[in-house]
């Protein structure tokens, strides 16, 4: 009795304390205001963008109290209003205070303590004329149990309850039916059946679904399905029915496969304010569709982590920053073989992680890389605008697809891709000795000077392997021509036996005879002629080859062998040089200086073909040596040659002039009479004002000028007969020469700008629809990628640069990039049928994420999460609930459907209920100081109730008013 009373006496002393604290906090905080409050350092709730909260610590010798109001700046409460704190939601009010102790629980476990903190608290908000609801935590903990009180301002008192019933929920309690009776149960007093009876309850219902995620069980569920329709034939129309994980058809698949970042959704559903007379009528709305609520709202549930680091999520970012490593690693060795070779002296400092994958994973890489395809891709497919700003090689391509595969090799360490580049090389001079094309590279006949310098002896090699595969051929069938050649020359014998003995006798014989015999001569003759016409048609042929279509080459014979008595042709001139050959036609009515012929254009060999460090060397010799017209002779002599050559046989008789005035019409200086004067052709016996009235220009005309030098010693001989420009066998062995005995770092700092390049042209072949942040994100990914990677282009990178700091950096900025596309394509595939969802979600995100991207992923806040509500229209409900398919049989066998109002056989998540009831109330006086007009339609009750079938937690709040929760 003695401790019973003392303990009396304790919580009296307590509450006369508390009363005299609180009160004076109370009046405080009521003359200061929300604004002022703010001001004085209210904290923000993180869970709402406009509840803020002060505190206050009340201390005696026994306990320690906290005191926290929490206060809006403006707004109205709504019922549903996500934000909301928990006893808002559940109590309707919008200002409270909750008193606490401060202990390891932060509840009261003693009722008569709880009793009389609520009652002292009550007290003192009455004198303060003040009408917050103040909340008591009680009991457990993890019941969430609270009791409060309100000060109406009238002569009632609003009482508030809380608790929670954590397992084995009645399962009346599991329907609505069951759950208005427990409401009516608190005002009514007639304890009999309550479905006789008729009570006006209002009724507010939220219900929350949510899809099924990508568990095991899904997972198994696809394996079988997969393994019926092996078992039957599949229909060509069939969408992939052998994928198993989301990405399949994504671009990046190809390398690595990517969590997905939506998890699910979340589908809230709400109906609007309903009045229930009876709990038939919660029966037949436990068995309504969802589709008949008033509201349908979706929130996306991302994955953990997905702005954040702490995950070690694997894609390009993650390997590119790996091989930004293996750069500033190259440094170490002046050869790529030094990084192989145990014997190298540095080797003790490469790491033990930095394993050679086994000789299997590398055969099926060169596998992969020289795989012949018979139709080559298109390089230009799906290229970004700036791609081509990134000296790298097309994604397409043989050295992008060895850089994407260097990615992955070894977790792309300096040694794993040391090692496959010796076998790469290795492979290519396979290739060039066996005379075999190398794959994924054009034998256009062009060079990319736009791309990185191993592509471009990459394509120059790939042109050298034609040349010389056409070479052997020529050579072969050079070979299977020697026995035709030997039966031409047997005919030729035949001929020869057959006419001499016959012309014999005709220079012996009279006239009389002679006229017999030669009747004789013509018939062998007309063979003659007939054996001479077929070489002859075997020459034009030979020469055809330099023809180009749609030239009349009968007009081009016919000049050949024209005999006019106005040509001025020398007497002594032989007939092999006037033969014309290789001409392209004649050039406009330009003439000849020594003779009165029309001047032609000849076939000649194309330009050889040079990589960029071959134009530099001539670059560099000329800024040297300096720019003259000996010099730039000099560096074009062959070429010049083989074009004077051309020239000489499609021009019989010309001179080095003529030369001039076709080649490089600048160093011809015309006379104004020629310029002005008439110039028809000959053939229409029309006067002709020739020769040409001119002179070579001063450089062209100096003594031992290097161009004539040229002409002279150049011989006439078409470009068929030339000796090719390009020699394919130096070529090809300067070429594997340069990629045998290159330096690591050379290699290494094409391979980043190459693997940035192509990394991004693969993503961006990915169809996220028309979201314009990601084409914004992507053309800024672009822009600063060539910005980044141009000292590694033009070879101003040491060991010491800043670059090195730089490329990491872009790394964190391409990871930013990678995981909003890896979002964006997920939505995208989710909602093609309307993308106006996809795109309103990815935007929410992007505007979330974007104050992050400027700084590195480890520093990223993760304590706020991404938190969207997205309210559907009619027309977006059918595609959503599409979303929500029948759960299979692994999936539903575990819980038996409880709970009414399915969606597509799925059960509510979660089911919120408000019951309230309003009854008329007035005459308010007491504790207020202003009066205030209530209206006549009071709610004298309410009941919040929250759960599933496995949890309920109620919560009631009588006038006296009550509240439950069920889980």
């Amino acid at each position: 009795m003695k401790e019973r009373k003392q303990r009396k006496l304790n919580t009296s002393m307590i509450s006369l304390w508390l009363l005299h604290g609180k009160e004076a906090t109370c009046r405080q905080w009521l003359a200061d205001g929300p604004k002022r409050l703010l001001e004085k350092g209210a904290v923000h709730l993180d869970s709402s963008d406009n509840i803020y909260k002060v505190k206050s610590e009340l201390k005696n010798a026994a306990k320690i109290y906290s005191m926290e109001y929490y206060f809006e700046i403006s707004g109205k409460i709504a019922h549903w209003n996500c934000t909301l704190h928990d006893l808002q939601l559940c109590f309707g009010v919008k200002e409270f205070l909750v008193i606490s102790p401060q202990s390891a629980s932060g509840v009261v476990l003693d009722a008569p303590e709880a009793t009389k903190l609520l009652s002292a608290v009550s007290i003192a908000l009455a004198n303060c004329s003040s009408l917050w609801p103040a909340f008591v935590p009680v009991h457990d903990p993890s019941r969430k149990a609270f009791i409060g009180i309100q000060n109406m301002g009238t002569i009632f008192m609003r009482r508030f309850e809380a608790d929670r019933i954590g397992s084995q929920v009645p399962i009346k309690f599991m329907h609505l039916e069951g759950l208005y009776e427990l409401f009516v149960s608190k005002f009514a007093y007639c304890m009999s059946d309550h479905s006789m009876h008729l009570f006006r309850v209002h009724l507010l219902m939220k219900l929350t679904y949510q899809t099924l995620p990508n568990d095991e069980d899904n997972y198994d569920d696809i394996q079988e399905a997969d393994t019926e329709s092996a078992k039957s034939e599949t229909s060509p129309g069939c969408d992939n029915p052998n994928r198993k994980h989301w990405d399949d058809d994504c671009p990046w698949n190809e390398w690595y496969s990517a969590e997905d970042p939506v998890m699910g959704f979340d589908l809230v559903v709400t109906w609007s304010e309903k009045v229930v007379e009876s709990s038939l009528e919660m029966a037949e709305m436990e068995n309504a569709s969802p589709h008949e609520a008033e509201k349908w709202i979706l929130a996306p549930n991302l994955y953990p982590n997905l702005d954040s680091s702490k995950g070690d999520r694997i894609g390009f970012a993650s390997q590119l920053h790996l091989l930004v490593n293996a750069l500033e690693m190259s440094f170490e060795a002046p050869f790529i073989e030094d990084f192989v070779s145990v014997e190298n002296p540095g080797s003790d400092n490469l790491e033990s992680t930095m394993v050679i994958p086994p000789p299997t994973v590398l055969d099926r890489v060169l596998k992969d890389l020289f795989l012949e395809d018979p139709q080559l891709p298109d390089f230009a497919k799906d290229e970004h605008k700036s791609s081509r700003a990134i000296k790298g090689a097309p994604v397409e391509s043989l050295f992008a697809q060895f850089c994407l595969h260097s990615l992955w090799f070894g977790n792309c360490n300096i040694r794993a891709i040391s090692v496959l580049w010796i076998e790469f090389v290795r492979e290519i001079r396979w290739h060039w000795e066996e005379s075999q094309p190398l794959p994924k590279i054009p034998a256009n006949g062009s060079i990319d000077l736009a791309t990185c310098l191993i592509n471009q002896k990459l394509q120059m090699l790939a042109i050298c392997i034609g040349k010389k595969r056409e070479l052997n051929e020529e050579f072969e069938d050079c070979i299977g021509t020697k026995d035709n050649a030997s039966a031409n020359m047997e005919v030729i014998a035949t001929f020869c036996l057959v006419l001499v003995p016959l012309l014999l006798p005709v220079l012996f014989v009279t006239d009389s005879e002679q006229g017999e015999k030669m009747q004789e001569v013509n018939k062998v003759g007309d063979e003659s002629s007939s054996f001479h016409a077929q070489s002859q048609a075997f020459d034009e042929k030979r020469d055809s080859l330099l023809t180009p279509e749609g030239f009349n080459g009968s007009k081009t014979v016919e000049s050949k062998f024209s005999a006019n008595a106005q040509d001025v042709h020398s007497a002594d001139k032989s007939t092999l040089d006037s033969i014309r050959r290789g001409s392209a036609g004649p050039v406009g009515s330009m003439k000849l200086l020594k003779l009165c012929q029309s001047l032609h254009a000849p076939f000649t060999q194309s330009a050889p073909l040079m990589t960029e460090d071959m134009h530099e060397e001539r670059l560099h010799a000329i800024e040297t040596f300096g720019f003259s017209c000996n010099f730039s002779a000099q560096l074009e002599r062959e070429t010049l040659s083989s074009d004077m050559s051309a020239f000489k046989a499609a021009n019989p008789g010309a001179v080095f002039e003529d030369f001039i005035r076709w080649y490089s019409p600048r160093d011809w200086e015309n006379d104004e009479s020629e310029a002005k004067g008439p110039s028809t052709d000959l053939t229409e016996g029309m006067n002709v004002d020739w020769p040409p009235q001119g002179r070579l220009s001063r450089r062209m005309s100096e003594s031992g000028n290097f161009w004539r030098k040229i002409w002279d010693e150049a011989p006439i001989l078409p470009a068929s007969e030339q000796k090719p420009l390009l020699d394919p066998n130096r070529e090809g062995e300067k070429i594997l020469h340069y990629l045998e005995t290159m330096q690591p770092h050379q290699l290494l700092e094409q391979m980043v700008c190459t693997a940035f390049r192509a990394s991004a042209d693969t993503l961006n072949q990915t169809n996220y629809g028309s979201l314009k942040e990601m084409d914004t994100k992507m053309d800024q990914l672009y822009l600063t990628m060539a910005s980044t990677l141009r000292p590694l282009q033009v070879n101003l990178l040491s060991n010491t640069s800043d670059t090195i700091e730089d490329l990491q950096r872009l790394c964190v900025v391409f990871e930013h990039v990678e995981k909003l596309l890896i979002l964006a394509a997920s939505l995208h595939r989710r909602f093609r049928q309307v993308p106006q969802i996809s795109e309103a979600i990815f935007s929410n995100y992007y505007n979330f994420y974007l104050p992050t991207m400027g700084i590195g992923l480890a520093d990223v806040d993760t304590q706020k999460e991404f938190d969207m509500k997205l309210q559907l229209s009619q027309n977006e409900r059918q595609v959503v609930s599409n979303m929500f398919t029948p759960p299979t049989a692994n999936q539903s066998w575990r819980k038996v459907l409880s709970m009414g109002n399915h969606l597509n056989g799925h059960e509510p998540i979660l089911r919120e209920i408000i019951f309230s009831m309003h009854d008329n109330a007035s005459d308010n006086h007491y504790a207020s100081s202003s009066p205030r007009d209530y209206q006549q339609d009071t709610e004298t009750y309410r009941m919040y109730t929250c759960g599933t079938s496995n949890d309920l937690r109620g919560l009631l709040s009588p006038l006296r008013m009550l509240a439950i929760e069920c889980h």
